[in-house]
């Protein structure tokens, strides 16, 4: 009697144990997320200056290559910075959007695969 009523006793402990962390471990994930979520936001910025900035040097090398001033070399160069900018912007909003999803998901939020949202409490 003893012996099944420590073995009850050491269940509970791990069975506690197990509990503590899985709380710990969603509020890591949360935690995580909310500063990802800031720094993303100021990446996007950044990345959205840059690409401003490209859009002018492209504007003025194609100015200057219509008034004889550059060669087309110069345009395309600046052509292919402004479209290496634009794509950082589509990685940096890809990697923040996918960093809200796992924000979502460590809130308590779930998805199927066929798009439907879960409900509370069926997927564990």
């Amino acid at each position: 009697m003893s012996a099944s009523l420590d073995y009850a006793e050491i269940q509970k402990d791990i069975h506690v144990a197990q509990y503590e962390k899985t709380i710990q471990n969603a509020f890591r994930e949360v935690a995580d997320g909310l500063a990802a979520r800031g720094t993303f936001s100021e990446q996007l910025a950044a990345q959205k200056k840059r690409v401003d900035s490209t859009q002018r040097y492209y504007s003025l090398a194609n100015t200057r290559y219509k008034a004889g001033i550059d060669s087309y070399l110069t345009v395309l160069d600046a052509q292919r910075q402004l479209l290496g900018a634009q794509q950082q912007v589509v990685v940096v909003q890809l990697a923040k959007l996918s960093s809200e999803v796992l924000l979502y998901k460590a809130l308590g939020g779930g998805w199927h695969e066929n798009g439907q949202a879960t409900k509370q409490g069926r997927d564990g």
